[in-house]
Parts: C-alpha cells; sequence; structure tokens
C-alpha cells in the first residue's frame, strides 16, 4: 500500500532540521524492511505572527509503499522516532494517511493549499483526520505540528507543491550540460522554463550554485530561466534561491 508520512515542528534554531529527520525516518522504514520510501519534499506553509515556527513554516514529507501488515508498525515507530529525536522546545506532529483508504482527498489537498494562506486550528486538523481515517498524533509541547503535518500530506497528494530536499549533485568540470543529460538524473523528470514550456534536450543548461527540482504534475522539475546578453553556449540557467522559495 501507498502511504504518505509527513512531520512538522521537530526542531529548535540549534537542533537538527526537520527534514533531517524525515530522511532519517524515511530510512528506518527501509531498513526494517516495512517497506520502501521515496524522496522527501519540504512544503512551505503561512508565514504569520500567529503561527509559531523556527525559521521557515515548512512540513517535509515522503511517500513509501509498505506492506499492509507494517502499517501499525509505522505508525508506532514514528511516533516513538519524534518523541525520542524531536528537539527541546518544539511541537512536533505526524501525519500518515494510506492513499487508498482516502475517498475525498480532494478534502486534504484543500486543507493543505489553504495553509500556506491562512491560520488553521489543532480542532480543524483534527475533524478532518477523524473524518477521512488520516492518522495524525502529537509528540511532544502543544503539538501544532500536526497542522503542519497534515497540510503537508495534502500538498504532497496535489503533486503541485513542494522543492525536493538537498540539492541534486551534477558532475559537470564547465558547470554545462545538455537537458538530456540532466534528465538522466533520478531526481529530474523535466527541465523547464518559468512559463511552464518543457526544454528540449538539446539545449545546454548552466547549472547555479544549488541545484534543486519542485514538484509540478507529479513530476520533478528543473526550472531554468533564459541566459541574457552572454555569449556562452548555454541557452538556459538554473533558478536561483529567490525564485524557488515559490515553489
Amino acid at each position: 500500500m501507498k502511504i504518505f508520512v509527513c512531520i512538522d515542528d521537530t526542531d529548535n534554531i540549534d537542533s537538527r532540521g526537520t527534514g533531517e529527520l524525515a530522511s532519517l525516518l524515511a530510512a528506518d522504514i527501509d531498513k526494517k524492511g516495512w517497506g520502501r520510501s521515496h524522496y522527501i519534499t519540504r512544503h512551505q506553509l503561512l508565514v504569520h505572527p500567529d503561527v509559531p515556527y523556527t525559521s521557515h513554516n515548512s512540513s517535509m514529507c515522503f511517500a513509501a509503499d509498505i506492506h499492509e501488515s507494517q502499517l501499525n508498525a509505522v505508525i508506532s515507530h514514528a511516533g516513538n522516532f519524534l518523541k525520542k529525536e524531536s528537539a527541546e522546545g518544539s511541537d512536533p506532529g505526524l501525519c500518515i494517511a494510506v492513499s487508498d483508504r482516502l475517498t475525498r482527498p480532494e478534502t486534504v489537498i484543500e486543507f493543505g493549499q489553504k495553509a500556506k494562506r491562512m491560520v488553521l486550528t489543532k480542532q480543524e486538523s483534527y475533524g478532518l483526520a477523524e473524518d477521512l481515517g488520516i492518522h495524525l498524533s502529537e509528540h511532544g509541547g502543544t503539538g501544532d505540528g500536526i497542522i503542519g503535518a497534515l497540510a503537508g500530506v495534502g500538498l504532497r497528494m496535489s503533486g503541485n507543491d513542494g522543492r525536493l530536499r538537498g540539492k541534486i549533485k551534477i558532475d559537470s568540470p564547465n558547470q554545462t550540460i545538455k537537458v538530456g543529460e540532466i534528465c538522466a538524473h533520478p531526481s529530474v523528470d523535466e527541465v523547464r522554463n518559468l512559463d511552464g514550456k518543457v526544454i528540449p534536450d538539446d539545449q545546454i543548461i548552466e547549472l547555479g550554485e544549488k541545484i534543486k527540482t519542485v514538484l509540478l504534475g507529479g513530476k520533478l522539475i528543473l526550472l531554468v530561466m533564459p541566459v541574457e546578453g552572454e555569449t556562452g553556449s548555454a541557452s538556459w540557467r538554473t533558478c536561483p534561491k529567490n525564485i524557488l522559495k515559490t515553489y
């Protein structure tokens, strides 16, 4: 069965980030033989004075294909993991949703989109999770992280939100590469410009300092911008951090 696992509000300003904990949790699922985890995405939520957060108010989500008989083991382990590994002063929340059991996935997606625009409550989160049969639990502090955890699952399920955790490592001596070559990387499905146009395989990309993909249309997309006023071979350049922050 396919599940979505999301955690939020596990860190403080001096601790390991939520993304690192998500990576460790995903690795545990694989190591224990419960199933196979997939890539982790970071989902930006509303930044507002009424929403407490450490630095960016983002949650971390990954999908996993697990054996149905191991669902309870995954839920139990994830909860214990957050209790043990979350930082002092954090308010960790855990959400685990079984894809095939969701009769109205659009409501979870809508919740995630709302969490990017407005302040939501724990009561709303628990109500929706109970209605849809989604596991939602708090593991320290105020437990406010359940709001972002549920929202992160909805945003990941939408296939149109989030950035892949970590940067992509490409070995290119002159910092340029053809689109076809970069699409051979397991973390890149397509290269597109900011208007959504797919860039042909023979076009040359100039690689920036941080190479990251975003989740669009259920695919991992490398976004590029045109190179202007230069005579080099590259027609396109990977987008900088300030552009990627909007995804």
